[in-house]
């Protein structure tokens, strides 16, 4: 069977040819793209029936044909506050336990102030975990994991010793900025423990090393890249499951990117797959020693947008893959360019070697055989 790709972006408009559309004003989707009837929004588990899966809100829905129609939403929690909202990342153990790992809105406190560089009182998102072990039927073991703010969760993935890892961003104070840690749980999300905080500087708002996605590579290390206002990701490594990361820095791959997250996973192929913000057209990352070398003139994001790249914005959107654990990728390819931006992006395996790619809003679906982008 011929392996493909699937990509879902934001966006609604008609595939056009390269030659028509070269400029960055102007919406264009890559024409090797195919549309691909709509899926819905993850994120996706399948199933014991091969249905999937999915979460809006305090409520799960599942569909059998691939995302054209879905079920009555069955609620997951019954009760008072904290809910679920629509903001998280689950999956499901190879021990078939569904793990869903959120941020409850009903916690949501941000008040930027812009005399002071700095938020009015204490942010909070908090981050929760609950689980099924029955299909989604029932959900058991809902816990505060993370209190504090968080504001936003890329990605969850289970490791080859059973170890689930998942990233949560963390609002860190004077000066305002954001970190990284993850929990990790060996017991299919029974129980969490929480790793060393990652925290790089930054002053203001959007500042940080934060909104990180992660892979096992083959030598059983943890691989992460976090999003940053530095022209390019930061990786990070970790020996021991996501318990502790070290090795941090702009690493050998030194991908360059606008401010924004990628997202990373590993195909059944065994080559690793990056969908993020590749630069424009034009667009060149700042020497690193120019990033680093900023003093901010005072708290806040006035800072972070005075020093930031016009040059690397969120207007297009690319793939890569890796077949060295990271160390190299290959040119990436273009999957859209959108003038008013796109980004946050999701993927989802629904089979081995088609793959699913969506931004927030999920606007734009399309397809492609991986064989076409990186050959046998």
């Amino acid at each position: 069977m011929k392996s493909k790709i699937v990509v879902m972006l934001i966006a609604s408009l008609p595939l056009v040819a390269f030659a028509e559309v070269p400029l960055a004003q102007k919406t264009w989707v890559n024409p090797l793209f195919k549309v691909y009837p709509p899926v819905g929004e993850g994120p996706f588990v399948e199933l014991k029936d091969g249905s999937l899966m999915i979460v809006r809100g305090n409520a799960t829905g599942t569909s059998k044909d691939n995302g054209k129609t879905w079920s009555e939403p069955r609620p997951i929690y019954e009760g008072g506050k904290p809910g679920i909202p629509q903001q998280g990342t689950m999956l499901k153990t190879r021990e078939g336990a569904i793990v869903l790992v959120y941020m409850d809105e009903s916690t949501f406190y941000w008040e930027w102030d812009d005399s002071r560089g700095e938020p009015n009182g204490e942010p909070r998102l908090d981050v929760w975990a609950i689980r099924s072990l029955d299909d989604g039927k029932t959900w058991i073991d809902r816990q505060l994991i993370f209190k504090g703010y968080c504001g936003a969760l890329i990605d969850i993935i289970q490791t080859r010793s059973g170890h689930i890892v998942v990233p949560v961003q963390r609002y860190i104070a004077d000066p305002a900025r954001h970190g990284t840690c993850t929990y990790v749980s060996a017991d299919n999300g029974k129980t969490w423990r929480r790793s060393n905080i990652i925290d790089m500087g930054g002053v203001g708002a959007h500042d940080g090393a934060f909104e990180a996605t992660l892979v096992e590579l083959k030598d059983g290390r943890l691989y992460m890249l976090l999003r940053t206002a530095w022209d390019r990701f930061w990786e990070a490594y970790s020996w021991d499951k996501g318990l502790s990361w070290r090795q941090i820095g702009p690493g050998p791959a030194t991908i360059p990117t606008s401010s924004s997250p990628g997202y990373m996973m590993r195909l059944a192929s065994g080559r690793i797959a990056l969908v993020w913000n590749s630069p424009p057209a034009g667009g060149k990352p700042r020497p690193l020693a120019e990033v680093l070398g900023q003093l901010p003139p005072r708290k806040g994001d006035e800072y972070f947008y005075a020093t930031s790249n016009p040059q690397m914005t969120r207007t297009e959107v690319s793939i890569a893959f890796s077949e060295d654990e990271g160390q190299t990728w290959t040119e990436p390819t273009l999957i859209k360019r959108e003038p008013e931006g796109v980004a946050y992006f999701y993927m989802f395996e629904r089979e081995p070697g088609l793959l699913w790619i969506m931004a927030a809003g999920g606007r734009l679906r399309v397809t492609i055989d991986e064989e076409d982008l990186v050959g046998n």
